[in-house]
Formats: C-alpha cells, structure tokens, sequence
C-alpha cells in the first residue's frame, strides 16, 4: 500500500485513527459493562473449537481481553506505542474476523457479543463490520510510522498504564456488582409477562421445507423446497414420491422474537407456576442462584435471615429460583434451613435476570422493582423504609 504523504493523506490517517480508537473503546465498554456476559459467550466459542478446559478461565480472558481493547483504543488515540499498537490492532482484528467468519459460515454462534447485549448483531453483520475495520486498520498499519503521539514517551506510556488500570478496575468491578448499564430484558423497570408476550398481529418466523426427492425407475434425486414442490406439482408424479430422509427446515424469514422467550418455573414435579408467581400483585423478593453447588453461601444464610424477618413483619414471600436438581436443592434448604419456596427454572434464563449467584430481584405483579448483587444487597432496614413502609 502506498504510504501517506500528504496533507489530505494526513487526514485520512488521522480519520481512521479517531474511528478506530474510538470504536475499540466503545466496543471494549459494552463489554466489560458485562464481564459475565462476555464470558458466557466465550464459552459458546470454547464449546465450538472444543476447548472447553478454558472454560475455568473464561471470566479472566474476558475481562483481559475487554481491558486490552479499550487499552488499544486509548493508546492509538493519543498516539503512544504506534508500531506496537498497530501490530495488536492487526493481530486482534483478524482473530475477531475469523471468529465472525467461522460462526456465520458454519451456523454456531448466532450472536457474536462483538457489542454485548447492547447491540446484538448477526454473524455476518459481525464479520462485515470487522472487514471494514480490518480495512481501516490496513491503512494504520502500513502508516504506523506516521502516527504522531499527542504527548512524550514518558507520558504516554503512563497514560497507556493508567489506562489499562481504569480498564481492568472496571471489569472487577461490574463483576463484583452489577453492570452499571442494564441491557438485559429483566432490567430494573421491566415487566416480565409482558416481555413474554407476542403482541396481536406479529409475524411470528418464517421457515422452509426442503424435501430430498428419489426418483423409483431412474434412480435420479432432486431437492426442492415446499413451495417449489406443491407448485410443480411432482408430488402428483408417482415416480417422484419417494421422499428419502428427513424433511428439514430452514429459516426464511425472522419474524417477531420476544425479549424473553425460554422463561419456565416449576416446582420440583414439574408443575408450572410461571404466570402465579411474576403475576402476584404483592411484593415477592426472588433469590436467584442457578448453581446452587457454586453460590456463596454466606450471601444464602443472610438472605435466608432477612427473609426470616420480612415475612413475620410484613408477610413478604421469598422464593429460591435455581436449576440446580430437585434432590439437591432440598438437601441445600435443609443444611441452611431455608424458609423459602424453592422452584426450578433453565440456567440460562437464570443467569440473564442478573449476574450474581445469587443475585436478588424485588418483584410486584410481574415488574422488577429493583435488582441487586449479593454484594449490594440492601439491608433489612434499608428494604423496609425504601418499599415496605410506603
């Protein structure tokens, strides 16, 4: 590529070094606004390419990986370490693009987290965002040399350390907490039932049938798709009417998906109580602890103690939500003398309704009144003035 040596070279230069830098920030943002998130989505792609050991780690590659974007965006910005930055622009766009390519082509990841949960995008939006970013970074790469820092060496590189400090104390600290913006359909505000719901008149999804054919004398095969085949009308043909393994079906068209959509609680024999425990016009405190074997379980004794008291005080209902099995949730509610409703519910619901184990939601017919980490979890003080005393 011919190097840049102009005035309005300069400002191509400098155009993309803006756009980059600012959209490596931004994307790395979102992300570490969600470390778990990020590393729930990790684990799809360790599953893909069977590297599932790193599963332990995924937390930590997330956070890094979240810090080391922001960190790269940040230092091209101010122009510090260039030849260096520009090699991990390099190096971390193509190992995006690949990841995009692979899921798009092969069908696996269907959402790339590329921006979290704020920005869902398909593979293959995914993938063309990151070519035209590959594009961008080409000309910052055989342009490195020309990159000026806005500041000394000295200074730039303590801005770079500052800046990937900044980056990490922010995955540590949305991790111990919660995510300072929340995206997730069960957001402080949010109605659960109504989010379940598919309004009157949407289209729901449209698929296909595609039918493998074998003709009985010649032997010769065909496939056709289901309007294809009524409309030949070869289904009239008895010599085509040999259909050879499964019908599939194919996606045509996305049609209406609701926020929540794989959202089912049920007691221990399978009875489902999903529409009687969000529809309760009472406040309802729901623990959520998808993996009961994993959840603190100092956090678990002192939830049990404030439910203790919020039921004898203002007969306030707590239930325990987890995906744990049956027999052991009931043996867990006996060694720490649960008084709560213990149901049952998939995992990855679950660890959507917040990024705790556990984690707390305050519930009235069917709305989330406020969410809370383990860690932030207000006292009982503090609940009553706030919610029970009103």
């Amino acid at each position: 590529m011919k190097k840049l040596n102009d005035k309005t070279a300069l400002w191509l230069l400098w155009a993309c070094r803006i756009f980059v830098g600012v959209l490596f920030i931004f994307s790395g943002l979102i992300k570490i606004n969600d470390p778990i998130g990020f590393s729930y989505k990790l684990q799809e792609y360790f599953v893909v390419f069977h590297i599932t050991f790193l599963n332990v780690f995924s937390l930590i590659i997330a956070i890094v990986l979240c810090a080391l974007e922001m960190s790269l965006g940040f230092a091209l910005l101010i122009g510090a370490r260039s030849v260096k930055v520009a090699w991990g622009l390099l190096l971390l766009i193509i190992f995006f693009a690949f990841l995009t390519f692979y899921s798009a082509y092969f069908k696996v990841v269907q959402t790339c987290g590329c921006f979290g949960d704020a920005i869902p995008l398909t593979p293959w939006q995914s993938f063309s965002k990151d070519l035209f970013l590959l594009l961008l970074i080409l000309v910052l790469f055989f342009n490195r040399r020309k990159i000026q820092p806005l500041f000394n060496a000295r200074k730039g590189d303590g801005l770079l350390v500052i800046s990937a400090v900044v980056s990490l104390g922010i995955g540590l600290y949305t991790y111990h907490f919660l995510p300072v913006i929340d995206f997730l359909p069960y957001k402080a505000g949010a109605n659960i039932l109504d989010e379940m719901k598919t309004p009157p008149g949407a289209k729901p999804d449209e698929y296909e049938q595609i039918f493998h054919l074998k003709n009985k004398k010649t032997g010769a095969t065909k496939v056709m798709n289901n309007t294809d085949y009524m409309s030949s009308n070869i289904w009239k043909d008895n010599d085509w009417a040999v259909i050879v393994g499964q019908t599939e079906s194919h996606l045509v068209k996305t049609g209406f998906t609701p926020k929540i959509r794989d959202l089912s609680i049920s007691d221990a024999q399978g009875n489902d109580y999903t529409k009687e425990l969000l529809s309760s016009p009472y406040y309802n405190l729901i623990i959520v602890a998808y993996d009961l074997s994993s959840a603190d379980e100092d956090a678990i004794n002192s939830l049990n103690a404030l439910a203790i008291n919020l039921k004898q005080d203002f007969d306030i209902r707590t239930v325990l939500l987890t995906s744990s099995p049956p027999q052991f949730a009931e043996a867990f509610g006996k060694k720490h003398k649960l008084i709560t409703d213990i149901f049952y519910a998939d995992d990855v619901p679950l660890k959507e309704m917040v990024r705790a184990n556990p984690g707390i939601l305050l519930l009235k017919n069917s709305t989330v009144i406020n969410k809370w980490h383990y860690h932030t979890m207000p006292n009982y003080d503090e609940l009553v003035k706030k919610y029970f005393r009103q």
